[in-house]
C-alpha cells in the first residue's frame, strides 16, 4: 500500500515562482528578458557594446532580484551572466551619475 509522502519545502512554489503581487516585475522581466536575446547575442559574438535600457533593466531585475541563475538558464554561462550583470550595472550608475544634480560648491 503506497503513503502519502509529505512534501518538506520551506517556501511555497508561489513563493519561489515570484507569483505574488510585488513580484509580479519578475515575470515582466523575464518575457523582455526573453524578447532580447537577439540582441544580447550580438553583444557577445560581434562585440557590440551596447544594450538597450529596458533590456539591461530586464537583465538587473532577473538576475538580482527575481532568479539569479536564470541567465544560466536560457543557455548563458555563468561568466556571460556577470558580463551582462556588470555592464548593465556599470550602465546604471553611469546613467544615475548624469543625472543627479551636481553638489552645488562653496565660493569664498
Amino acid at each position: 500500500m503506497a503513503s502519502k509522502r509529505k512534501l518538506c519545502s520551506h517556501s511555497s512554489l508561489a513563493a519561489r515562482l515570484k507569483l505574488d503581487g510585488e513580484s509580479a516585475n519578475c515575470w515582466d522581466s523575464l518575457f523582455e528578458l526573453q524578447a532580447c536575446t537577439g540582441e544580447v547575442i550580438t553583444f557577445f559574438l560581434n562585440g557590440e557594446t551596447y544594450l538597450g535600457p529596458s533590456y539591461c533593466q530586464a537583465i538587473r531585475v532577473v538576475g538580482h532580484d527575481c532568479w539569479p541563475d536564470m541567465l544560466a538558464s536560457m543557455g548563458f554561462t555563468f561568466e556571460e551572466g556577470d558580463v551582462l550583470q556588470g555592464y548593465c550595472d556599470a550602465k546604471q550608475e553611469q546613467t544615475h551619475s548624469l543625472s543627479s544634480p551636481s553638489s552645488p560648491t562653496a565660493t569664498f
